[in-house]
């Protein structure tokens, strides 16, 4: 019989915008260690010797995130030499391939592992990433798009499935103002591990100074946002006289940030006495056209549902990552997703989506969401660049 694995907890830094943020100088090791040592210490019974493995996704595992940065983060949460941790990526998707990673650990019959998920845009677009081999022109040849710039993607879903430029900023304007109730309701409040940073600090007319400074909360959202505010910012990606919709107001905001999910055995949690936040029933992956990399989710949440006997009718909340409302509205679409159990609390447009962290973070949402509604199924899912689909199940413990 399969074990069967629980999510016990999950931990996640406040997201900070890139460039300008709170993380600006702080290296990405140390704000992903910090949400391995938190989740961990959220409960005394466990044993840091007991973890069976780390797993942290990030997407772009190089430079500062390079050389295994799992292991070294593992190290630098004070974990015992003996816990094995690997980095892995599948880029956007790479926070839930962890969690992914860590529930097999259990179930080959490790008792606790954790999932995680890091991202750095301020350090991986700060000019010092070697980019000269990054693209093999043999594939490209074959499937240009793998190299499109995502916003180019997501233009092209929007032109290729009607998906108008008023329905993605009436979306993006939801998401703003589900995620600003959350935080009143104090939702955000239990997800964030606060911490403390120096931060630089950059201000028109004054020399850089350094300070002091704790993170405890998301720095991206605008709750003020308005349909006409929106409806005046030019396209990003494709020009406006040749039909270019996607803006930096409905698309995901560049953050960084980290997230830690603490998965267990059910028998293991029950041994400690730890209520788990929900079980993990199973993830699946699928691939899609490159240069229309937004779409997916159409074709993993249907496999997923699928090997589960489960239909989208049976899902109570579905978690699907906005990484640009025009691939998220075909999703929706596509999928028949009713709003009012999509994104409740809203998403990446509004707070920003350091790409390796997501997945993991938005685990610990949904899971939280699902308790609070007392309903019982979740689906994370998200788009994947160069043309993927991640989905995984849970269920309210």
């Amino acid at each position: 019989m399969e074990r069967e694995v629980v999510v016990v907890d999950s931990v996640r830094t406040g997201l900070t915008k890139a460039h300008r943020g709170s993380f600006n100088i702080t290296e990405p090791v140390e704000y992903l260690a910090h949400t391995l040592r938190t989740v961990v210490e959220n409960h005394p019974k466990v044993d840091p010797g007991e973890i069976g493995d780390v797993v942290v996704g990030a997407g772009f595992p190089e430079g500062c995130q390079g050389m295994n940065m799992a292991r070294i983060a593992a190290m630098r949460a004070g974990f015992p030499k003996e816990v094995a941790a690997v980095t892995v990526n599948r880029f956007c998707s790479s926070g839930s391939q962890a969690v992914m990673m860590a529930a097999a650990q259990i179930r080959e019959g490790a008792d606790v592992a954790i999932g995680a998920g890091v991202e750095t845009i301020t350090m991986m677009q700060d000019g010092t990433q070697n980019t000269n081999r990054l693209v093999n022109e043999g594939a490209k040849e074959r499937f240009p798009g793998l190299y499109y710039p995502m916003g180019v993607t997501a233009e092209i879903v929007a032109e290729r499935y009607d998906v108008s430029r008023e329905a993605q900023d009436e979306y993006s304007l939801q998401s703003q103002q589900r995620y600003a109730t959350a935080v009143e309701k104090g939702f955000i409040a239990e997800e964030i591990a606060p911490m403390t940073v120096t931060r630089k600090v950059m201000k028109k007319g004054e020399d850089p100074y350094d300070e002091e400074f704790v993170v405890d909360r998301d720095e991206c959202n605008r709750p003020q946002t308005t349909l006409e505010g929106l409806a005046q910012l030019k396209p990003v990606f494709k020009a406006e006289e040749e039909g270019g919709t996607v803006t930096a107001g409905n698309a995901s905001q560049l953050s960084d940030g980290a997230s830690a999910t603490l998965l267990m055995s059910a028998e293991r949690a029950k041994q400690l006495g730890i209520e788990p936040l929900g079980i993990y029933r199973g993830s699946a992956v699928a691939g899609c056209g490159a240069e229309e990399m937004g779409i997916g989710p159409v074709f993993a949440v249907p496999k997923l549902l699928k090997r589960h006997d489960l239909t989208i009718d049976d899902i109570d909340i579905v978690e699907l990552n906005e990484a640009f409302a025009s691939q998220l509205l075909y999703c929706q679409r596509e999928l028949d997703i009713p709003n009012e159990k999509l994104n409740p609390s809203g998403g990446s447009i509004s707070i920003g989506h350091p790409f390796g962290m997501t997945g993991s973070r938005m685990t610990g949402l949904l899971l939280r969401q699902l308790r609070r509604d007392g309903k019982r199924y979740g689906i994370v899912t998200m788009c994947v660049g160069g043309g993927q689909g991640f989905a995984s199940l849970f269920e309210a413990a």
